[in-house]
């Protein structure tokens, strides 16, 4: 998708559709209003007869606009001003996007918001973001598509567009990196698999320049990851790891671990799921998912931070080899598990995931998965849950996700919790009781970080939608990508 910036005026700038913002109370800003009067005062006449009210979302469609200028425009109510977020302004113009791409346009273009109160490089990133990200839908698969990616897109600045390329550019790539990780969620398991997952991230390093390493099988049990091979070993698609390397600082000695859970496909193993509970399981890779998407973005713009993308990626099926209830795992650390639930087996691929992340020198650490029904009980489907062992670290993560306007929550993680965790023949069982359950897996996983400041987000929420919103595509999110983009770029 061809990204470009443009300083015209708004009446002048030829597209086929222009994407006009208005806030819900004050006057039109300079920029629209020059453009209303092109339009000899039609949208003035919209807002006096009430059509026209700027409240978030909504959106107005004027077909016959300018013939040498936007054929068509499309407002978009932001809401009130003094209530502007990012969010809610990436939120507005995600459907605004999606109210277009119903139908093939060539050239979309969309005006920078006058808002005082948010930076002018951070609005005109998020338009740029939502252009790429709203007009990608999940029918992968369909034969008459129901949505289509634009083919340009424009930034209309109202200035010097000098000024904010390089942040508009930022937002498309950030915009690629989520749509990377929603295609390969949205992707079916029979498509997507721990070995085809590794080939994708192959190219991907190739592409971008990111050192790469794919261990197979008999370097898994070399390495003593017998956790995360123990869940793998009921299917025919057998587990890989793959690890990805970004060097933006090389005079730092601070490396960031990303650790993806990537269960291509969840059964529930012996532990069998119902048919409603595996319906969305091909999801269950959206960690790795987000931690590639990310890796590629870092890539791309520099970012000056050393991390190391590691993914885990098995998939958990029932066979007369698969785990059991009741066996004893001994993870890469040491640390001896005893299983009382097959369908809780994400966790026991982190487990030895994040001990080799720290080995592997990770001075700080985030693991993402799609790791407990329970979180999403606790904070509902928009909205993922973080647990730390460390404050400081879990601040930048949370302040990072603010800044990029996707919704996190801090839970407890009182030592309380990892009594529940207690087992007789092992040194911890990989379950606890109903209760508290999205803590508990998060105690589990502390087990094998050590002293290394962690953050563990819990993504089963926000990380896949079985239906469609005005503001948000059905299917895979890529949530988070956006978030750890902002933390490399302005949390380093």
């Amino acid at each position: 998708m061809q990204t470009n910036v443009v300083s015209s005026p708004l009446a002048d700038v030829a597209c086929d559709w222009l994407i006009l913002p208005v806030t819900q109370s004050g006057e039109f800003p300079a920029n629209v209003a020059e453009l209303d009067e092109a339009l000899d005062g039609r949208l003035a006449r919209l807002r006096e007869a009430g059509d026209l009210t700027g409240k978030a979302g909504e959106t107005i469609e004027i077909r016959d606009a300018l013939e040498s200028g936007p054929l068509r425009i499309l407002t978009v109510g932001l809401g009130e001003p003094a209530r502007l977020s990012r969010a809610g302004i990436y939120k507005s113009f995600m459907a605004a996007v999606r109210k277009i791409s119903t139908r093939a346009y060539d050239h979309v273009a969309a005006a920078v918001p006058a808002v005082d109160a948010i930076d002018r490089d951070r609005l005109a990133e998020t338009v740029a973001l939502a252009l790429q990200v709203g007009c990608v839908g999940q029918g992968l698969y369909r034969s008459e598509p129901e949505r289509f990616p634009f083919q340009r897109i424009s930034v209309a600045s109202g200035d010097d567009a000098a000024g904010i390329r390089t942040v508009v550019e930022r937002g498309a790539v950030v915009g690629e990196a989520v749509n990377l990780a929603r295609e390969l969620i949205n992707r079916h398991a029979g498509e997507i698999y721990p070995e085809t997952f590794a080939q994708r991230a192959q190219q991907l390093a190739t592409e971008y320049g990111l050192g790469c390493e794919i261990l197979d099988e008999p370097q898994l049990e070399q390495e003593k990851m017998r956790a995360l091979l123990a869940v793998g070993r009921g299917s025919v698609r057998r587990p890989r790891v793959v690890v990805l390397e970004h060097r933006g600082a090389p005079d730092s000695k601070e490396v960031w671990g990303l650790c993806g859970k990537g269960v291509t496909f969840d059964s529930g193993g012996l532990s069998l799921k119902t048919n409603d509970g595996m319906k969305s399981m091909k999801a269950d890779m959206s960690g790795a998912a987000a931690v590639l998407g990310t890796m590629t973005a870092l890539a791309r713009l520099k970012s000056p931070v050393n991390a190391i993308g590691v993914m885990g990626l098995v998939e958990n099926m029932p066979d007369a080899d698969s785990f059991k209830l009741g066996d004893v795992l001994t993870a890469r650390n040491g640390v001896t598990i005893e299983v009382m639930n097959t369908d809780a087996e994400g966790r026991l691929v982190l487990a030895d995931v994040l001990a080799y992340t720290v080995d592997r020198g990770a001075t700080k650490l985030i693991d993402l998965a799609t790791l407990t029904g329970a979180c999403v009980v606790a904070l509902g489907e928009e909205v993922a849950g973080a647990f730390s062992n460390d404050q400081p670290w879990c601040d930048a993560v949370l302040q990072a996700a603010g800044r990029a306007g996707e919704d996190l929550w801090q839970m407890p993680m009182f030592d309380s919790y990892a009594e529940q965790l207690k087992s007789e023949v092992a040194d911890c069982k990989n379950v606890g009781t109903r209760w508290g359950g999205a803590i508990t897996a998060a105690k589990f996983l502390q087990k094998f970080v050590g002293s290394t400041p962690w953050v563990h987000l819990d993504i089963a929420g926000p990380a896949f939608s079985d239906s469609s919103k005005p503001h948000q595509e059905g299917g895979g999110s890529g949530v988070m990508v956006r978030t750890l983009v902002e933390l490399a770029s302005n949390g380093a």
